[in-house]
């Protein structure tokens, strides 16, 4: 029996997730909050194996930090209608197990909270960005050089110069870093590996 914890402040969306999430014999709702705030305390004495968290609720990103310290244990499915924003899925990858629409299919949202359950780390299936960042670090070491270069205002052809590459390699490069990170240039690429810290001192030319 997984036993859950749901927070969600709008009530009509609360009592969606407890129906939809009552109907399975594995599930057991064993909460239903409406405030942030309540999330930590309760937890603690319900112990809870999923909390089921909108994070678009104000101060859900810290009582996700807070469940985090106070209850290991717990994993977390995160649940949005803002995904399609650079900032939410990120930043709620660093504190939860998983992410996931809240107009996601209501099968997808029950194996996502199973999959969390389990351990396994979930993601949207229509984010790829996310799921990368999801995943850790997804640049090569070789990616991370071109884009903390690139970083310091080199250009493409300087850039091949301080590694020993092709201007054409470097561009690959670029572009897997672009793709991997979910953004749409390369400026937007060194953004996010910089706020992930994924922009790693400079390897040796190879």
């Amino acid at each position: 029996m997984i036993r859950t914890l749901i927070c969600e402040d709008v009530r009509l969306l609360r009592a969606g997730l407890v129906a939809l999430l009552s109907r399975p014999t594995d599930i057991e709702v064993i909460a239903q909050l409406q405030s942030s705030d309540l999330i930590e305390p309760v937890a603690r004495v319900l112990r809870p194996d999923v909390a089921v968290i909108d994070i678009d609720m104000s101060g859900s990103q810290a009582a996700l930090l807070r469940l985090r310290d106070a209850l290991p244990a717990c994993h977390t499915l995160a649940l949005s209608d803002r995904l399609g924003h650079d900032t939410q899925p990120r930043t709620a990858s660093r504190f939860a197990h998983g992410i996931i629409r809240k107009t996601a299919p209501p099968d997808l949202i029950l194996g996502a909270l199973r999959r969390v359950a389990s351990g396994q780390k979930v993601i949207d299936p229509t984010l790829h960005g996310a799921a990368a960042r999801m995943a850790g670090n997804p640049l090569t070491p070789r990616e991370a050089d071109v884009l903390r270069i690139a970083a310091e205002g080199y250009s493409t052809a300087e850039i091949a110069t301080r590694l020993g590459l092709s201007p054409g390699t470097v561009r690959n490069h670029i572009s897997s870093a672009i793709s991997k990170t979910g953004t749409r240039n390369r400026i937007d690429a060194i953004r996010i590996a910089n706020e992930e810290g994924w922009l790693l001192p400079s390897a040796p030319p190879i």
